[in-house]
């Protein structure tokens, strides 16, 4: 998890305050949509040279984190 925190920052007074890439403009939804559209964490790399793979792979896990939560049926 600490390498999430390092990857993935909240700032209120940039892009919303919605998830960036080491405080870049790049959001994180922005490299979740280029992955939903089929292009490769590489490709995504290629499209955007400032990120890393281990930006890609803290974007999904990130993701992954907003949906691991338990859900009571009554």
């Amino acid at each position: 998890m600490t390498e999430l925190a390092e990857r993935i920052t909240v700032d209120p007074d940039q892009c919303g305050g919605r998830p960036c890439v080491r405080g870049m403009r790049i959001r994180v939804v922005d490299v979740l949509d280029l992955l939903a559209n089929g292009i490769t964490p590489e490709q995504v790399v290629e499209e955007l040279p400032d990120l890393e793979l281990a930006d890609v792979r803290a974007c999904l896990r990130l993701a992954r984190s907003r949906f691991d939560h338990p859900v009571v049926a009554a």
